[in-house]
């Protein structure tokens, strides 16, 4: 039997989400190097066994493997406590070349129709719970590719549709069309511009939103260090991202200053900054990844940590004085 944590209204879907879940990106493997299937399974079947209700994945994250993984992970759980399952399309490749180098974006109606019967295929699963377009594609308008996601909810293949990398403009045509159900953004205290643009804008329209990346790829953690960051392996696509290059030393330094306040919750570094990810307003639940299950341990209690006015403000102190990142420094 699953335990039970605190959950919240996903937008309008009529879902009820946990306020964390599990990322599925770094167990298809490929950008994030070497894993191990059957970790990554049981990191599945125990987040869901702490009580997470719901897995993020892609058809993209490993060309298809992070799928089939999670696939596999559900038929070993029961019906009774099967989690909901979140998928993305609009990357693709030819089969003939799998290869990421090949990848491209399409939004055009019969590829998100042959994505969505192939995820279902990947996921062995009769219908998607959230299907959402993952990047603004290059080869179609927003409003085919979002009249196409409509048309596959009023047929049933998915319940619900959302779109993910999409800035207001993007949300706001879509919406014309027909109602924008969730959104996933890039958030994290380190990573904060979406705080001043879609987040308001998905509190206004009642968008459920799935924020990405709130530990800022592990670096919000509390695990990472100057000498860790260069030992990553050359696979490892962190190795060239510039909050792991140029912004490390603020990065860590920001980290840093969060260790008292862990330390007073009795906590991990990344539980608090994923605390504080979710007290923004017009953000729903945070995306974060897992390997392991000893990793998803680290940052579940994030789900039912309350942040107290103190903590907030040492935090809000804490970003201007290191001048990590970029964006609002606190809850608009």
């Amino acid at each position: 039997m699953a335990t039970k944590l605190p959950t919240r209204p996903l937008g309008k879907t009529g879902l009820e989400i946990t306020p964390v879940g599990i990322g599925a990106w770094a167990i298809g493997g490929e950008a994030w190097g070497p894993q191990d299937d059957k970790v990554s399974v049981d990191a599945i079947r125990h987040a869901v066994a702490r009580g997470i209700n719901w897995i993020d994945t892609a058809a993209i994250y490993g060309l298809g493997h992070s799928e089939e993984v999670v696939g596999e992970a559900l038929r070993q759980i029961s019906h009774e406590e099967r989690p909901l399952v979140f998928t993305k399309c609009g990357l693709v490749w030819p089969e003939e070349t799998p290869e990421r180098k090949h990848v491209r974006r399409s939004g055009k109606a019969e590829s998100v129709r042959r994505e969505a019967e192939a995820s279902l295929k990947r996921l062995g699963v009769e219908v998607i719970d959230l299907f959402q377009m993952h990047w603004q594609p290059e080869d179609a308008p927003i409003e085919e590719y979002w009249q196409a996601m409509l048309d596959l909810k009023q047929e049933g293949k998915v319940r619900h549709v959302g779109l993910s990398n999409h800035d207001v403009a993007a949300l706001e045509a879509a919406e014309a069309v027909g109602h924008v159900e969730t959104l996933q953004p890039p958030f994290s205290m380190i990573r904060r511009d979406s705080g001043a643009t879609v987040l308001p804008w998905c509190l206004e329209h009642g968008t459920g939103t799935l924020v990405y990346s709130p530990m800022q790829a592990g670096l919000l953690s509390g695990a990472f260090s100057a000498e860790r960051v260069a030992n990553l392996p050359d696979s490892d696509w962190r190795k060239k991202d510039v909050q792991f290059t140029d912004n490390l030393d603020k990065n860590l330094a920001l980290v840093d200053a969060l260790r008292p306040i862990a330390a007073k919750h009795e906590t991990s570094v990344g539980t608090i900054a994923l605390a504080w990810a979710l007290t923004w307003p017009g953000l729903t639940a945070a995306i974060v990844g897992a390997r392991s299950p000893e990793q998803v341990d680290g940052w579940i209690g994030a789900a039912s940590l309350a942040l107290d006015g103190e903590d907030l403000t040492a935090i809000t102190a804490a970003i201007r004085a290191t001048g990590a990142g970029s964006g609002p420094v606190e809850p608009f």
